[in-house]
């Protein structure tokens, strides 16, 4: 009697015998790539919010004005400076923490009011709101806006020299600076636009936004067209996404209004094709149920 005969092992696919190891290459260079260009975003914002830009005086006597944006609120128009005022030179006592005369700093016409220091009086750090002009937060998250920033030191009732020292610490701005021509004025201008971070991640949002309304549409068109009536599982996932993207839509930095860039370029479309999909899914399945119960059914066999 012969030995039976082996059946040939069947063959593997192709993709099995692809080596796993130029695939977990160019996923650790990808990821290397993201975080190196990551790593580099973040230091060059980082940079610029550690500038300090000086403008104004350079005289031994004179006041130092420390300026700092502390935060900026784009629905009002308005921003929050911190003033650290150190008198120099003949002008302090007490190594520059107080004025050896009556002090005082008049202010631009954006700024919301003059700051007065008593004479011998230790300084104290005080917060002001200038007001900006331009732009619009509807325009979020492009939206710009400006204004300046001036200082005139007055002590006795007399003019001193002054010299601003600006910088920025609201983590949600970008700030540039525009110096005068002459370089001895302490008065600056501002541009203040989202920090880059944030346009970013913005920008990752509307994306997300529209790829999730991409996918609940793709799955809407297989369940009508392959006629597979209610499926619940379908149905939870696409309504889950129509919520759980308005929640994802209020994690926006800086809480954009309604009817702003980001809703108009993707949450609202985004909204209305998973709410119009939801809707096409369950009538078209319905009316399959329908269909499938109301269809005669077949005699028994004799």
């Amino acid at each position: 009697m012969a030995p039976p005969t082996r059946s040939p092992r069947p063959s593997r696919p192709r993709f099995y015998r692809v080596s796993i190891l130029p695939i977990m290459l160019l996923l650790a260079g990808l990821i290397l790539a993201a975080v190196s260009v990551g790593s580099w975003l973040q230091y060059t914002e980082r940079q610029a919010n550690d500038t300090v830009h000086t403008v104004g005086s350079r005289a031994a006597d004179r006041v130092d004005v420390e300026a700092t944006v502390q935060s900026v609120d784009a629905a009002a128009r308005e921003l929050v400076l911190r003033i650290r005022v150190i008198p120099r030179g003949a002008l302090g006592e007490d190594a520059g923490t107080a004025p050896v005369a009556d002090l005082s700093l008049q202010t631009s016409v954006a700024t919301l009011g003059d700051l007065t220091y008593p004479a011998h009086e230790r300084l104290a750090p005080k917060d002001v709101q200038v007001a900006l002009t331009g732009g619009s937060i509807s325009d979020y998250p492009f939206d710009a806006y400006e204004t300046h920033i001036e200082f005139w030191a007055l002590m006795n009732g007399d003019p001193v020299p002054a010299r601003m020292l600006f910088s920025n610490a609201a983590t949600l701005f970008s700030v540039s600076t525009t110096p005068p021509a002459s370089g001895h004025a302490a008065v600056v201008a501002l541009r203040l636009s989202r920090s880059g971070s944030l346009l970013v991640f913005a920008v990752f949002m509307m994306v997300v936004m529209w790829a999730l309304a991409g996918s609940v549409l793709l799955g809407s068109w297989f369940l009508t067209t392959r006629g597979e009536g209610l499926v619940w599982p379908a149905l939870a996932w696409m309504a889950a996404t129509l919520f759980a993207l308005a929640a994802f839509r209020n994690t926006a930095p800086g809480t954009p209004p309604i009817g702003c860039v980001l809703d108009w370029f993707a949450f609202l479309w985004a909204e209305t094709v998973i709410a119009l999909c939801l809707i096409i899914v369950v009538t078209t399945g319905v009316r399959s149920a329908l269909r499938a119960a109301l269809r005669p059914k077949d005699s028994p066999v004799t």
